[in-house]
């Protein structure tokens, strides 16, 4: 893999940086800071401990804001934790399972496909099921999201997150609606997969089938209060958390977002967490929350920009050929 190039700037190069409020960029960074590795980080880690007071002193203090990669190619989108109803049991209402990682899936193996596993019934009648949902567009989306609260038939909130999947490569059933002239590609969003998929019950589920990746789910004990586990396995932070390319920004790290479009952004945020479409030096994915709003916000993202990452003085500099 070809190395991006990488420019090392100043903070004053950072459109609203001293407009932001870093002490949640702090707070966020404290979550996940203790599992980066290396000196440096552990030093920042430690210092940020004692920097409540002082949040934007700390970061220019013991970092440099670093661009990786070429902004022109930015894209910003944005996911979040849906709320679903569900039930603990199979009803003639609720009859989709979310289903537990069966112990045949080897981590990072190939397994079967997600046409392979619906057309086969590969898991079906093996105790896996987790929960059910009303439909097969809230499973679909759940997948693509990774995590969700299903308020079941009792009352009772269950929380899920990302237990494993399948090993194939995720494709876009947007762009695949958009090629084939379906839906036009400026007004492709999960409301409207969702709504024709509900409409065209059967091409619908053969359409869900172009996407081979499937993902599996476990129960989490979270407080009601926390945002779903990220690829740190701590929780995530509604406007500060960031999915990213990990081969391009290490996980933890600090983050500048200048994201354009409607509803523009300039804000710090950090890496915490993965996604299976998220590939490049430029490409985020922006964690807006739980719940329906959240939905709303983050399906309406498809934005360029510009990504810059915080990295420790010692490294920036070493990035600059000690400069």
């Amino acid at each position: 893999m070809a190395q991006p190039k990488t420019q090392v700037l100043s903070f004053h190069d950072l459109h609203g940086w001293d407009h932001d409020n870093q002490g949640a960029a702090l707070a966020a960074f404290l979550t996940t800071c203790p599992r980066l590795t290396g000196a440096e980080w552990q030093e920042a880690c430690d210092q940020a401990r004692h920097a409540q007071a002082h949040p934007r002193r700390f970061f220019e203090t013991y970092f440099r804001p670093v661009q990786i990669g070429n902004p022109r190619t930015a894209l910003f989108t944005g996911y979040y934790e849906p709320e679903l109803k569900a039930s603990a049991v199979r009803t003639p209402h609720f009859a989709y399972p979310i289903y537990r990682r069966p112990p045949d899936l080897k981590p990072g193996r190939r397994w079967f496909s997600r046409a392979e596993i619906e057309t086969r019934h590969l898991l079906r009648g093996r105790g896996l099921e987790i929960a059910w949902l009303s439909n097969p567009v809230d499973v679909f989306f759940l997948q693509v999201q990774g995590s969700g609260r299903l308020h079941l038939t009792d009352g009772k909130i269950l929380r899920v997150g990302f237990g494993g999947k399948n090993g194939h490569p995720y494709r876009s059933v947007g762009k695949e609606l958009a090629r084939l002239g379906i839906l036009p590609a400026h007004r492709v969003s999960a409301r409207r997969i969702r709504a024709w998929v509900l409409k065209h019950p059967a091409e619908g589920r053969k359409m869900l089938m172009h996407n081979p990746s499937f993902v599996f789910f476990r129960v989490l004990s979270l407080d009601p209060d926390d945002g779903p586990l990220g690829a740190m396995q701590e929780p995530l932070d509604a406007g500060r958390s960031l999915a990213v390319d990990p081969r391009y920004v290490p996980l933890g790290a600090p983050v500048w977002v200048d994201k354009r479009g409607r509803h523009p952004i300039h804000r710090l945020m950090v890496a915490q967490d993965t996604g299976s479409a998220i590939r490049g030096a430029q490409r985020a994915d922006i964690f807006y929350g739980s719940g329906p709003r959240a939905g709303r916000l983050a399906s309406a993202v498809r934005d360029g920009g510009r990504m810059v990452v915080l990295l420790p003085v010692a490294r920036a500099l070493a990035m600059a050929g000690g400069e």
